[in-house]
């Protein structure tokens, strides 16, 4: 991914925008066709390693490229607007605001208890905090049985991370704060989650 260096995020950051945006895209290839899936990942920090773990269904013909494949990309989006150009106190182009993260790694299918424990740990994450959430031991064990027979679980231990916030950085304060109040308007939450990022790294803007 092309980053300028005025764009890109720092370490900690990224992986936090990972852990808040995990439904990713898994791509990998097989004989030179790129394959691709959207999916839910866990992502944990241990022992200095970052992970991310989830499953795809067995019907899946890229279960066939996630045992050793040290050549997996995972593909995280965060906020995004367009940026109209009207905004600027110059005549310029218009442009696109991002965040995005591609993590690179090493893949390999995890076995039926590790797939388990993923699996409670997913569902903890979404359900432990609503009313009657559905955790594990909720499910018929035959239903889950039965489930976990049509889904392959893979871990990816990341290798590698490119991440980019291009957000408006290169405008100067009246533009930024400009952009900030025109994305404040929207109703579409992208654009108000642009204008809360571009808020907090120049609170002095807004004092």
């Amino acid at each position: 991914m092309y980053i300028p260096k005025q764009y890109r995020m720092d370490h900690n950051e990224a992986v936090q925008m990972m852990k808040s945006y995990p439904f990713a895209l898994l791509i990998t290839v097989d004989e030179h066709r790129p394959l691709a899936t959207h999916i839910p990942l866990e992502i944990r920090e241990d022992e200095g390693k970052i992970y991310a773990t989830g499953h795809i269904a067995y019907g899946n013909m890229q279960k066939k490229t996630l045992d050793n494949n040290s050549d997996v990309l995972l593909i995280f989006q965060g906020p995004h607007a367009y940026i109209s150009s009207s905004w600027y106190q110059c005549e310029e182009v218009p442009t696109w605001d991002y965040l995005a993260v591609h993590a690179y790694g090493t893949a390999r299918v995890i076995t039926e208890d590790e797939l388990k424990s993923a699996l409670d740990t997913m569902l903890k994450h979404y359900e432990s905090h609503r009313d009657n959430g559905r955790l594990w031991d909720t499910f018929d064990p035959e239903l889950l049985e039965s489930e976990m027979k049509g889904i392959v679980g893979f871990e990816i231990e990341i290798t590698a991370i490119q991440s980019a916030a291009k957000m408006s950085q290169n405008r100067n304060d009246n533009d930024y704060k400009s952009i900030i109040a025109e994305l404040e308007k929207s109703n579409e939450q992208g654009e108000i989650q642009v204008a809360q990022w571009m808020r907090e790294r120049r609170k002095g803007l807004f004092k």
